[in-house]
């Protein structure tokens, strides 16, 4: 254990590495599978006892472990070399398809319109029509069930390499869904668990046909908003009917010109294009990275402004709770200590998070013990754990008031419609006991079993997989491009529905297929899937992580424990 200059410690070896500073558990956590992985959290256990006289563990109540283990160099070297003989085989096309050898069935310029400014790009659509097309018969597969942990898939097939498609009027039935964010299994049919829901349809329809500031407040959105700031722990909410939405339209109304946005690198598109909106500054810290997040800030209040070196108006800190396409989990408390150091603002965005982790489903902040006042603006979705549609915003009474006068939201778009907000309703009492049951507790005790299972088993097999042990997202490592079709076709034909994703939505060199568990998943349907990634890993050669599993699995499964003082 070596000290630093600037006091921290850290722990490194082959495989792994870990550190930490005096005062919280860990500012960096980029834990690699490892076999020594249970020697070094007993060496943690001794060192956060005490150190230079601070009390170590203050922050964090529990280990937070995350993985982000590097592929061996051969992977990323084949994985250019395959995105390097696609762009040739597409200029050999394009070639072809000018000289007309090759039908072209892109999206072109009328001849009519020769003179005019180019309505298509068609540098920018090279990737698309050359290397999207091959794999496109993996996205947008229509379903005609409910998404709950199977659902139905329509299946189709193309007579022109993915350019259309046509259906066969066959139906394959009961495929295991992977892919949705069911994360409670709250996306049901159950006529008894939806009486509350069928009742308010036939009461109140299903729309509204105006706006929140007209007349389009109802008695249900009141009662939505009262029992989401009570289940949340706050003085007041406000709901949207869309959850991109509450992002994108929220924010500009929060920030502006003058201000300054330090935006996570990893930040979903709704936050990225709320923040543009607004016309503020915007600056982005490495992901989870403390030491990127407190340069950025101290930078701010030293300089301030460019130009002017005016004080900013506003610093807000954009967040999410749960990173959507890495599986990790924002290190909030550290967060708070420095937007409390620095008078920051902190907005944190729960879409995956709420429901998904905690003690009783209450997001990030139940997660890490704290107090929901720490964040300024909470928001949050209703489209993942709770099944329905729509986000919140809630903090201080006086934040919401101002939303509900400013938000282009709450001016604009129509509001959320009765069936949706009694859904929402029914779930979040469902969780917070308010039903006369446990039901809720339960899903949110079996989702955490599920998914410790299942990123447990996917370790011990060999793969490579992102993110936190208690984050229910868990992507799997794929990396080559002719990969990812395989892959997900191979998978459909056992019956298992998976999401790929490559570039550009990832970095070139990481592309991966992205598991979402369900408290609904049942132990033999995660089998079910475990087994075929095992086969079809060894068929593709998927299994590229170089650290085994502990010889001590007693230790092994021992994920969490408490510090003592």
């Amino acid at each position: 254990m070596s000290q630093r200059q600037d006091k921290e410690y850290s722990l490194a070896g082959e495989g792994y590495v870990i550190s930490c500073q005096p005062g919280s558990l860990l500012v960096e956590t980029k834990i690699k599978r490892h076999p020594w992985k249970h020697q070094v959290l007993l060496r943690l256990r001794k060192l956060f006892k005490k150190k230079n006289g601070v009390t170590n563990g203050t922050l964090y109540k529990k280990t937070f472990i995350e993985h982000f283990e590097q592929a061996p160099m051969y992977v990323a070297v084949l994985t250019f070399v395959g995105f390097g003989v696609g762009t040739i085989f597409g200029y050999l096309r394009d070639f072809m398809r000018a000289w007309g050898l090759e039908k072209r069935n892109v999206a072109q310029e009328r001849e009519q319109q020769k003179d005019f400014v180019p309505l298509y790009q068609d540098f920018e659509n090279f990737y698309t029509r050359n290397l999207y097309m091959r794999i496109r018969d993996n996205w947008n597969r229509p379903i005609c069930s409910v998404p709950g942990p199977q659902f139905d898939l329509m299946e189709r097939v193309t007579d022109d390499y993915n350019w259309t498609f046509r259906f066969t009027g066959r139906t394959i039935k009961n495929v295991i869904n992977m892919g949705s964010y069911n994360y409670l299994g709250f996306a049901e049919t159950d006529p008894n668990a939806l009486k509350t829901v069928t009742k308010e349809l036939q009461k109140y329809g299903t729309g509204i046909c105006s706006t929140r500031q007209e007349m389009g407040t109802l008695d249900k959105h009141v009662e939505l908003e009262n029992l989401v700031a009570k289940f949340l722990g706050v003085e007041d909410a406000m709901v949207f009917g869309m959850g991109f939405a509450t992002n994108s339209m929220n924010i500009p109304a929060l920030v502006g010109k003058g201000c300054l946005i330090l935006s996570d690198e990893l930040n979903h598109t709704s936050l990225v294009l709320g923040a543009r909106l607004s016309g503020a500054t915007i600056r982005i810290f490495k992901h989870n990275n403390m030491q990127s997040l407190e340069k950025l800030l101290r930078d701010a209040i030293i300089y301030g402004q460019p130009r002017s070196r005016r004080a900013w108006r506003k610093i807000i800190i954009l967040v999410e709770g749960i990173y959507s396409m890495e599986g990790s989990i924002v290190q909030l408390p550290e967060i708070v200590s420095l937007k409390k150091k620095y008078k920051a603002y902190l907005y944190l965005d729960e879409a995956h998070s709420i429901g998904a982790v905690g003690a009783t489903g209450r997001g990030v902040v139940e997660y890490f013990g704290m107090n929901p006042d720490d964040v300024d603006v909470l928001m949050g979705t209703f489209t993942k754990s709770f099944g329905a549609a729509g986000g919140y915003i809630a903090g201080k009474k006086g934040l919401v008031d101002f939303l509900r006068t400013h938000s282009h939201s709450a001016v604009y778009a129509t509001s959320m419609c009765p069936p949706v907000a009694e859904q929402i309703i029914r779930a979040m009492k469902c969780l917070m006991g308010l039903d006369g049951t446990t039901q809720g507790l339960q899903r949110v005790r079996q989702l955490g079993k599920n998914t410790r299972y299942f990123r447990r088993r996917l370790h011990e097999m060999g793969f490579i997989i992102y993110g936190n042990d208690d984050s229910p997202v868990v992507p799997l490592l794929l990396y080559m491009p002719g990969k990812i079709g395989a892959f997900a076709r191979r998978m459909l034909e056992k019956n298992i529905g998976v999401v790929v994703v490559g570039f550009p939505a990832t970095p070139i060199t990481e592309s991966r297929a992205r598991f979402c568990v369900s408290a609904a998943h049942t132990r033999e349907m995660l089998d079910t899937v475990l087994n075929a990634l095992d086969e079809l890993g060894d068929f593709l050669q998927l299994k590229y992580s170089r650290y085994s599993k502990s010889s001590h699995p007693e230790l092994y499964e021992e994920n969490r424990f408490e510090f003592e003082d």
